[in-house]
């Protein structure tokens, strides 16, 4: 067989096969318009949970009288607590957390009790590479969002 018969057959075999690209894809039927209620719309989390909304084609709302589901945020905070030192008593490893607690809501009644998780990432430091550490520190956080906004959709697909 040829390369490019492979190529068109691939898709077809994946697909087959039940491979999709995971996403909000499973969420229940009872989840289209979702408003989403935090104190901080510009933290990393928020923004990543906007995103991962639309990608996923629900509405999304602004207020939460439209909305048939709400997702609580209560908790967003993130910062970084340093790991060692070096023998001058200067940062060589730090590390990145972010810590998330949310609850939700459909139709006004509460289908996920309030949660909390926790994630870490860390990372070395060298102090003559400030602005490219200080860019992998954002880099890092960007990524545990993301990863903690997976959780968030994760729980949301079990609801029954």
């Amino acid at each position: 067989m040829s390369w490019s018969k492979a190529v068109v057959f691939l898709p077809l075999l994946l697909s087959a096969c039940g491979f999709g690209v995971r996403g909000a894809g499973n969420l229940p039927p009872e989840i289209s318009v979702v408003y989403i209620d935090s104190a901080n719309r510009f933290s990393e989390f928020y923004r990543a949970l906007v995103t991962e909304i639309r990608a996923s084609r629900l509405m999304l709302s602004t207020d939460s009288a439209s909305a048939d589901t709400v997702i609580r945020v209560s908790r967003d905070q993130t910062g970084r607590r340093t790991l060692s030192v070096s023998a001058r008593n200067v940062p060589t490893e730090y590390e990145v957390w972010y810590t998330i607690q949310y609850s939700v809501l459909i139709d006004g009644e509460e289908v996920l009790p309030p949660r909390q998780h926790t994630r870490t990432r860390d990372y070395t430091y060298d102090e003559t590479l400030v602005l490219g550490k200080a860019i992998e520190e954002q880099e890092l956080r960007k990524a545990i969002a993301t990863d903690l906004v997976g959780l968030v959709v994760q729980h949301m697909a079990a609801i029954n």
